[in-house]
């Protein structure tokens, strides 16, 4: 139960993948057969993602994975307006609670100059749009607010925000990472003009993501060299990654609709059972979270201490975003929505996946309670 971090490959996408390691390894950037047979994968999987997003092929820049596409976009675009750090008012604008592939990047173009007003969220991670409103300045030229969180699972009101961003005629990314797959999204209608995806989110490989850029928008190359992917991302192709991906896409597409309503089926049954045990509170919006995630706190536990217990009995959870689980501090999401960091430190995230079961739901639900209570007749933080 923790398929936030990472899903298994679809064995339909391995079987895509296995000939571009051998039948069709040519480089797609060799103008003989072997190159043209496979640019011709290349660009199938590049039409499968867009199809995804309701994108055109042009706007699907293929990258590492996740953190690089929010770097991308979010340099590639900030130093297009290099010549804006010499005036006033904020120029950027994203929210506290991003995944730290946005917030380090935006913090490290802070420290070249650039200004930066970040949003704070309510008690259920929420950005507000009138506060996003009231932060733009005629020198704002990018908003980066996630689509969803990775951690708490609240939904963003991107929507809204992207129509705000375009009536101010502002450039709007979302890291959205953890929405693919569980939201059906339309580039055009929710006005989005910069995203990053991630294929290992998505029963795709690890190692490759993708950038959409629309079309008109400038951005500073990431990668200088051979000039691949439009000139932004220099590098030999990845092609088996990027096949995987493409196929990951595409399978997506035709199953959301179904995965969407058997991950919320799980979800409920998830929370419903789990906010039964004594003083057990649930971390983000109610409603307004992906189908797939249940973050929980439980008073006088550490969320650690519950996480080693539950992978004792089989089950794997996380206590906050993979890339910075390894570390002691306290989640900046769960402190940004008013949580102190004893609070926030009691908290474990379950998230969800195509394969797991009402049984396996069932399971941990079962053996969770004990769990809880044995820890807390040991914990000096439990107040009986």
């Amino acid at each position: 139960m923790d398929q936030a971090s990472t899903t298994k490959v679809n064995p339909e996408v391995i079987k895509t993948m296995l000939p571009l390691f051998s039948r069709y390894f040519g480089n797609p950037s060799s103008v003989h057969k072997y190159g043209r047979e496979a640019f011709e994968y290349l660009e199938k999987a590049r039409e499968n993602v867009a199809n995804l997003l309701n994108a055109k092929s042009n706007e699907i820049i293929f990258t590492s994975g996740g953190s690089e596409s929010d770097n991308l976009a979010i340099k590639g675009v900030t130093y297009r307006h290099k010549d804006r750090r010499k005036l006033k008012g904020p120029h950027i604008i994203t929210s506290v609670i991003e995944h730290p592939a946005v917030l380090e990047t935006i913090k490290h173009l802070e420290n070249q100059g650039f200004r930066v007003k970040y949003l704070p969220v309510d008690k259920f991670g929420l950005v507000s749009t009138e506060d996003l409103q009231e932060s733009i300045s005629k020198n704002t030229f990018l908003i980066s607010i996630m689509f969803a969180n990775n951690e708490i699972g609240t939904i963003e009101p991107i929507e809204e925000i992207g129509k705000i961003a375009k009536e101010n005629n502002i450039l709007f990314h979302t890291d959205a990472v953890q929405a693919i797959g569980k939201i059906p999204i339309n580039i055009d209608k929710l006005k989005i003009d910069l995203l990053a995806l991630s294929s290992h989110k998505i029963y795709g490989p690890k190692g490759v993501g993708v950038a959409y850029i629309r079309e008109g928008v400038k951005l500073e190359p990431f990668i200088h060299g051979g000039g691949h992917e439009g000139g932004l991302r220099s590098s030999t192709h990845n092609m088996p990654g990027i096949v995987g991906l493409g196929k990951a896409c595409e399978l997506i597409k035709i199953r959301m609709n179904d995965d969407i309503k058997h991950l919320k089926k799980l979800r409920d049954k998830l929370i419903k059972n789990i906010l039964t045990i004594n003083e057990s509170y649930l971390n983000g919006h109610p409603t307004k979270r992906l189908v797939n995630n249940a973050n929980f706190r439980f008073t006088g536990v550490e969320g650690e201490s519950i996480l080693l217990s539950l992978d004792e009995k089989g089950v794997a959870t996380s206590t906050g975003s993979a890339c910075s689980s390894m570390k002691l501090k306290a989640s900046h999401v769960l402190t940004s929505i008013g949580l102190d960091p004893i609070e926030a430190s009691s908290s474990i995230r379950l998230s969800l996946g195509r394969e797991n079961t009402e049984a396996e739901v069932d399971y941990v639900t079962n053996i969770l309670p004990d769990i809880v209570e044995k820890l807390r007749k040991i914990s000096p933080l439990w107040k009986k």
